[in-house]
């Protein structure tokens, strides 16, 4: 391949990328093409992209990107994994696919400028996504306001339903 031709490669491979920074790095290629069709379109119904290019045009698109972190895991069969709603919600459908079809591994990826290896994807996959965390948040934040006002309810009402009860004793009496 010229060197030309490379560049250019390099440079749709970078306008693909774009802003993205956290990627997943799968082996696919023991996978059929009904196989590799089926997972791609599903992936895609996601908004997940899967490219599957050379080791040193993707070494070198990541590099002119700043990122450097998939150099040690791009070695033999490697497709790029990017896009869903984050990195957790990618890797768990990866990881879902990978338990699902065997000949598809996870070779790992990169979560902020970390490496990760197959393991460390993994176990950002049985970590919450990021809607389980704010709505956890949420609940953290709401949880002393209705603990308050159960408390200032709960005596109240006891106090009340005193008073209606000697009410209606005092009703009864001639």
């Amino acid at each position: 391949m010229s060197k030309a031709v490379k560049n250019m490669l390099i440079s749709e491979l970078e306008q693909r990328i774009g802003q993205t920074r956290d990627f997943l790095v799968v082996d696919s290629s023991r996978m059929d093409a009904i196989t590799t069709n089926r997972v791609r379109l599903a992936w895609r119904e996601k908004q997940i992209t899967a490219l599957t290019v050379p080791n040193s045009l993707a070494r070198k698109a990541l590099a002119n990107l700043g990122v450097s972190t998939l150099d040690g895991i791009l070695e033999g069969p490697s497709t790029l994994v990017w896009g869903g709603e984050d990195i957790v919600a990618l890797s768990k459908e990866i990881a879902k696919w990978a338990k699902e079809i065997e000949p598809l591994q996870i070779k790992g990826g990169t979560v902020e400028g970390t490496t990760l290896d197959a393991g460390g994807v993994d176990q950002l996959a049985k970590s919450p996504s990021r809607e389980e965390l704010i709505a956890k948040i949420a609940g953290l934040i709401l949880s002393p306001g209705a603990n308050l006002a159960a408390a200032l309810l709960g005596p109240g009402g006891t106090l009340c339903g005193q008073f209606k009860g000697m009410s209606e004793k005092e009703g009864d009496q001639p």
